[in-house]
């Protein structure tokens, strides 16, 4: 049985996890034995379905700004903490024989992280047989205005990665246009279509989702803006019922405040996990920018209006919302206009509009990216700009061995 060992660290939003377990229950569903370090707070371990879950010392981002890595108790974690998670991190690997090892955003990100992952990958090179190592990335990277950490990021993916795997579709978003750098990686880069839940997702009960307006803002860490302004704003439109779902990670006061002004008509609750089914009978979703909702509203085929979390240096959903809006798919808002009044009339608007053309992107990337890592697909494509998931590619995965003095 192939041995994956994932590595899976959240800090602000819970995208990063969930993409993450849809690509873990595929490699479980290949018959892969996989155990996951996972370093965040809340249940969110609980889905990784079919996985051996290892809880690290648990860390968020300490600020929308990624400033630095706090702790449970709140406070910038300090040097010793940092050690203590390292040996954590070395020991769980280290209890297993493993065939590949995934990383989740870095070295793309979770810069914060190079304490322990760097370890990884040093612990990982002194194998006597060592693991084919991924990088596991969505489409959209937040802008780095530094090409120096551009650079850096390239480089230590080339030094260490046998693949990158971008879970998105070069047609739409390549991973050189928020990169550029990128195109140095040649075929180490592949694209494995987007990671979202199958199509047939069930419908709530009843009828819940239908003809409503639904609001949402995954996790909720940075959502409690959208959510006060939407309680407001569905006073201003009351045609349609709303359904305000309060992510798990929504500050107390946000809650309590938007659960004390909805009105009759709007439904103030806890996300719910039928959340792709709701938006299949909805009149319209109001969100953020994310790559799972935007993936949701994708499949749902459902108008919608959202409003790009922007705030310190976060540019990855902007983008991805002007890409939507680009192709007639939602009404975005910016956050720094939103205020009931705003979000009112851009709900207006885009019920008013026609509805969504189908846009035509892969949407099984979880399978695919099962398939590359396990190595049941064909090799490397000459360049990176294509699909590498294939189920009928011609051979099985072979890791490209790094060039001399390029690795450890």
């Amino acid at each position: 049985m192939t041995g994956v060992f994932f590595h899976v660290q959240h800090l602000l939003g819970i995208g990063h996890v969930r993409r993450a377990a849809l690509i873990v229950r595929a490699l479980a569903d290949a018959g892969a034995r996989v155990t996951v370090a996972f370093g965040g707070f809340g249940d969110t371990a609980a889905e990784f379905a079919g996985a051996t879950v290892v809880r690290l010392p648990p860390a968020r981002a300490a600020d929308s700004r990624f400033s630095a890595l706090a702790g449970e108790s709140g406070t910038p974690v300090d040097d010793a903490w940092k050690a203590a998670r390292r040996d954590a991190l070395l020991a769980a690997a280290s209890a297993g024989r493993w065939d590949a090892l995934v990383t989740e955003t870095f070295p793309f990100g979770r810069n914060q992280l190079r304490f322990e992952l760097e370890p990884l990958l040093d612990w990982a090179y002194g194998l006597p047989v060592r693991p084919r190592i991924f990088a596991s990335v969505r489409d959209i990277l937040v802008a780095k205005p530094d090409a120096g950490r551009r650079q850096r990021m390239v480089a230590t993916a080339a030094r260490w990665y046998d693949a990158v795997l971008v879970h998105g579709d070069p047609a739409l978003v390549p991973l050189t246009a928020t990169l550029p750098e990128a195109a140095a990686l040649g075929d180490r880069v592949r694209y494995t279509g987007y990671v979202a839940p199958p199509d047939d997702a069930p419908l709530p009960p009843g009828d819940d989702g239908r003809g409503e307006i639904v609001v949402s803002v995954g996790g909720g860490a940075a959502g409690a803006p959208l959510l006060c302004a939407a309680v407001e704003a569905a006073q201003a439109v009351p045609a349609h019922p709303w359904r305000i779902l309060v992510g798990p990670d929504t500050p107390g006061d946000a809650v309590r405040r938007v659960a004390a002004a909805a009105r009759p008509g709007c439904v103030v609750e806890p996300a719910r996990a039928d959340f792709p089914g709701l938006l299949r009978r909805c009149a319209l979703s109001v969100s953020q920018a994310g790559y799972n909702t935007m993936m949701d509203v994708l499949a749902a085929g459902c108008r919608a209006v959202v409003v790009p979390f922007s705030a310190g240096a976060e540019t990855e959903q902007p983008l991805r919302a002007r890409l939507f809006a680009e192709r007639g798919l939602a009404v975005v808002l910016d956050e720094a206009a939103l205020s009931p009044a705003a979000l009112a009339a851009a709900v207006t608007r885009a019920l008013a509009a026609p509805g969504p053309a189908p846009l035509q992107v892969r949407r099984d990337g979880a399978a695919a990216s099962a398939r590359i890592i396990l190595g049941r697909n064909g090799g490397p494509p000459p360049g990176g700009a294509m699909f590498d998931g294939s189920p009928d590619g011609p051979g099985s995965y072979n890791a490209r061995p790094l060039p001399p003095g390029d690795h450890p």
